[in-house]
């Protein structure tokens, strides 16, 4: 029995060693080398992949580009000359991946900014140094040196419900790298633009609108400033700015104020037509430089040039200038409601006037202003076109941007115009300023975008899907039957 079971076994190893030898196994033992190279291959690519950056990596295929950082961005971050901290507060699975991911890209874009998740649940009192506010989940904190900035969650994720209330819907938009970029320009910058608003003469305070913008701007803005109580307007004033007055400014301000602007000084006005007041000092500022202001309220007949269906919330044409070619590039509209006409006459003093926004042939303005009861044309009205804001270039360098309007800026308006009455203005004081270290990206919006076709091509279309594709498919399937008929 152990001489057979030993004779079996020599035999199957005898077959076995033949097995080995044959191509097929051969062959077999090549599959089996190459596929483990295969795999050690897979492993390599997969860690070396995992080193990438994200951007390698990671394709921005969002409609709106939420991970995408814009030339702004990249030209701070990449210029930084000190390490920035930007702690992430997050509780531990409730990460926010769209804000997880645009951090991955500043991280990866400069060897100076360190992210720092920070969990409330194991730090409840971290958020606390920073501000007083409930901080929300997915907040931010962004710090260099002894300067920080507190992003909350809610600036973050913006909704506008101005249009809700009126039969509109609510809008959404994602802000995560306009908040991001200006707090890191924040807290490395030592000298920042100083916006002085003036007050004394019923001036209305900054829109909510306004006042985010500024400070998201990096614009250090000093309130409640009078002219009564000092000899000039300080140095350290990069702009002063004149918001819906109600009433005239003295002839001592009114001295003030030219001295500041031919010694250099940059003035914005925001000013439109006064129920009852008039403001004839404060509007002697255009005249200096051959602008002139007509009396009333502008009206425009002319469908293209006004809003909705009130002819005096105008939508003028945009004229080219350092100031509106990103907003013409862009196709936006500027509204300007309830607005007064300029007219632009020959510059005196070397001074360069430009026309920003132009009425068309069809306005005219209304002598009753507020107290009007028509749009159509009266005696004692004025013949337009008008140009409802201007930009002058004083020949000392000083500089003034004048809207017509006291409304330009309100939230409801700016609105209707999505955004573009503020980048109007925000534009301006770019323009005035000069180069500054002010930073304004464009949130980024979150609504559907939904394809809008005319009448006569949706008719087009049910044609073309319901009669002649299905026609045509059916006449194709008849021609194969008859070849094939004569065939058989």
């Amino acid at each position: 029995m152990k001489n057979s079971l030993q004779t079996k076994w020599r035999a199957a190893l005898a077959r076995n060693r033949q097995a080995l030898t044959t191509r097929t196994a051969r062959v077999g033992g090549y599959s089996f080398v190459m596929s483990l190279v295969v795999l050690a291959i897979l492993i390599a690519v997969n860690v070396l992949a995992s080193k990438l950056p994200t951007s390698w990596t990671q394709f921005d295929i969002s409609a709106a580009q939420l991970y995408s950082l814009t030339s702004d961005t990249k030209v701070v971050v990449t210029n930084l000359q000190q390490d920035v901290t930007i702690y992430w507060i997050s509780q531990a699975g409730k990460e926010d991946t769209v804000i997880e991911k645009l951090l991955d890209r500043y991280a990866e874009l400069s060897d100076h900014i360190t992210v720092v998740k920070k969990d409330p649940d194991v730090y409840p009192t971290f958020a606390q140094q920073y501000t007083d506010e409930t901080v929300a989940n997915n907040s931010l904190v962004v710090e260099s040196g002894d300067k920080n900035r507190y992003i909350s969650y809610d600036n973050i994720y913006q909704y506008d419900t101005s249009s809700y209330y009126t039969g509109g819907s609510v809008s959404q938009s994602f802000d995560g790298e306009g908040q991001i970029t200006s707090a890191i320009d924040y807290v490395v910058s030592t000298d920042l633009p100083q916006v002085y608003l003036l007050s004394g003469h019923g001036e209305s305070a900054p829109s909510d609108t306004l006042s985010d913008e500024l400070q998201r701007s990096n614009y250090e803005t000093v309130s409640d400033f009078s002219l009564l109580n000092v000899d000039a307007i300080p140095d350290d004033c990069d702009l002063l700015l004149i918001n819906a007055p109600t009433s005239d400014i003295s002839d001592e301000e009114l001295t003030m104020l030219r001295d500041y602007v031919q010694n250099g000084g940059k003035l914005m006005v925001l000013s439109g037509p006064q129920e009852s007041a008039t403001l004839p000092n404060l509007q002697a500022l255009l005249s200096d430089y051959g602008v002139t202001v007509t009396d009333g309220v502008v009206v425009d007949t002319n469908r293209d040039y006004y809003a909705f269906t009130a002819p005096y919330v105008l939508m003028p044409e945009i004229e080219s200038s350092d100031i509106t070619d990103p907003l013409k590039d862009g196709d936006y509209h500027v509204i300007v409601p309830i607005a007064q006409g300029l007219t632009v006459g020959e510059a005196s003093n070397g001074a360069t006037v430009t026309s920003l926004l132009q009425t068309s042939s069809d306005s005219f303005s209304k002598a009753a202003g507020y107290a009007m009861t028509t749009y159509d044309k009266e005696d004692g009205d004025t013949d337009g076109p008008f140009t409802l804001a201007v930009s002058i270039e004083d020949a000392s360098g000083g500089r003034i941007f004048w809207a017509a309007s006291d409304y330009l800026l309100d939230d409801m308006y700016n609105s209707y115009s999505s955004g573009a009455n503020l980048d109007f203005v925000m534009n301006g004081m770019s323009w005035m300023i000069g180069e500054t270290d002010a930073v304004s990206i464009r949130s980024k919006s979150l609504d559907y975008n939904y394809l809008t076709i005319s009448s006569s091509s949706a008719a087009w279309l049910k044609v073309c899907m319901i009669g002649i594709i299905p026609v045509g498919f059916l006449l194709l399937g008849v021609d194969e039957v008859l070849r094939r008929r004569k065939k058989v």
